[in-house]
């Protein structure tokens, strides 16, 4: 049997949950004595990992780059992952988040060289594209028509494996769900960051991309009545500056944070006292996972999907907050009801000790090793 050689194509490893797991599954691979190169599109990477991994470029795009631009190019960067393909001769190809995806299946269409496809869906198509507009109708039309040509589709929740199923008529048997990783060893040995959070507030800490889907508004407005409470959002992205308007609009310029993209969040997550998000989609939020894994409690919108998974709702509601062992979860949304969540847990201390004992403990199943052997089973299946 030939040894395998794989490729992960991926646009960076700039921050973000994709990237994290990237990071994660290289060295694995390598450690298991197999060829593995990265592909990148972007010359961003915020992540460490191995010196001895080739990193290949197909082309080296900026992020601000318009989507028409995007779109038309994907055959010829098709062209030229197929090449690279062949002139290493790789024997499985995986691609994390849709545009690699579209690239990795078209791939196959200039080579008669044969290797496996799989990609990984890490959003939740139909609400990610489902503004209605050219982008989302173009987005919508490419997973119909590519996805199902994939050898295998890898996604991180349930609730984007069945948005695959049920609303793009993909087989469900080309499907398979592995949950995202946590480091969890690593994170334990970070220290946290004494002396950075005033004692004299309620420190909260958002992680996240400053793009639409996070909704940073919705948590910047939801802190507004809460004179002692302190939001800290570590990221960055092109909403950045408006966000920062906002925040000045409002009045909060001595309550919210903008600290940019950290590779170590945990420092302050370990320090703060409560983890907030606000997303309107997700497909398995890495975030939540790693606030958990530094004893932290939740505060999320139950957006579709990951939240109800990872903390386990049991009873969905659209008009109310929702108490789990872990934290709350939230109508997605709703100001009114997010700063309800956050009345609650100022008002019950209690359900807050409770919620850093078993967050410890739900943690543990997402440990890093197992996750990753589960993805280069699949892969290589």
């Amino acid at each position: 049997m030939l040894k395998p050689k794989i490729a992960i194509l991926i646009y960076s490893l700039s921050g973000g949950g994709a990237e994290r797991v990237v990071s994660y599954l290289l060295p694995y691979l390598k450690n298991k004595r197999m060829e593995v190169h990265l592909v990148l599109m972007n010359v961003n990477v915020s992540y460490d990992i191995p010196a001895d991994i080739p990193i290949h470029f197909i082309e080296k795009s900026k992020g601000d780059e318009h989507g028409f631009f995007k779109l038309i190019k994907l055959p010829w960067l098709a062209y030229k992952y197929a090449k690279l393909l062949n002139q290493l001769k790789i024997t499985h190809s995986f691609a994390l988040l849709t545009r690699p995806s579209y690239i990795n299946i078209l791939s196959k269409h200039f080579t008669n060289y044969k290797y496996k496809i799989s990609i990984s869906e890490r959003s939740y198509p139909s609400m990610q594209y489902g503004y209605n507009n050219l982008q989302s109708k173009i987005n919508n039309l490419l997973i119909k028509k590519l996805y199902p040509k994939a050898d295998q589709i890898i996604c991180n929740s349930h609730g984007n494996a069945n948005d695959l199923i049920n609303n793009y008529n993909i087989a469900a048997s080309k499907i398979e769900v592995v949950h995202n990783p946590v480091d969890i060893e690593k994170i334990d040995t970070v220290e946290k960051k004494d002396g950075f959070f005033s004692e004299a507030f309620f420190n909260i800490v958002t992680i996240g991309r400053m793009d639409a889907g996070k909704n940073h508004q919705l948590l910047i407005k939801a802190i507004v009545p809460f004179k002692k409470m302190r939001l800290y959002i570590l990221g960055d992205g092109w909403l950045r500056e408006s966000l920062e308007q906002l925040v000045d609009e409002l009045g909060l310029t001595e309550q919210v944070f903008f600290l940019g993209f950290d590779n170590n969040p945990f420092k302050y997550l370990k320090a703060a006292d409560l983890f907030l998000f606000g997303s309107s989609h997700e497909g398995f939020p890495n975030v939540l996972l790693e606030a958990m894994a530094c004893g932290l409690p939740i505060v999320s919108t139950n957006c579709k999907s990951g939240p109800d998974e990872i903390m386990e709702l049991s009873n969905p509601k659209t008009d109310n907050i929702m108490l789990t062992d872990y934290g709350i979860l939230s109508p997605v949304g709703s100001v009114e009801l997010l700063q309800k969540a956050l009345a609650y847990c100022l008002e019950h201390p209690e359900f807050l000790d409770q919620c850093r004992k078993r967050v410890l403990e739900r943690i543990l199943d997402f440990k890093r090793e197992p996750i990753l052997e589960a993805y280069t089973h699949h892969i290589l299946a």
